[in-house]
């Protein structure tokens, strides 16, 4: 009866998480925006697009899609939000030859 109970809650907290996921990859926004939006009485304002799938899982096949390998990314820095000292300085160093 215990381990039932176990596998039943582990499969309830596994299918929210993975709506969760879902949801946020739909609406284009977090867990915490949606909670600070909430809090802060917009929630009904809709001015975030859907997440790209090729921002997820890169530029790769569908069929990499399912496997643990290093994502291609289009623009890795937008991706990912930030950018890397050496990549700035890298960049930098190439507008200053042109």
């Amino acid at each position: 009866r215990i381990m039932t109970f176990m596998c039943f809650a582990s499969l309830i907290f596994t299918s929210s998480v993975i709506m969760n996921v879902i949801y946020g990859i739909m609406t284009g926004i977090g867990t915490i925006d949606r909670m600070k939006r909430q809090f802060a009485g917009t929630t009904y304002q809709d001015d975030n697009d859907a997440i790209p799938l090729k921002d997820i899982f890169g530029i790769g096949g569908y069929y990499t899609w399912p496997f643990p390998i290093d994502p291609v990314f289009d623009d890795y820095d937008f991706v990912m939000g930030f950018s890397t000292p050496q990549r700035l300085l890298r960049e930098q160093s190439l507008f200053a030859g042109d």
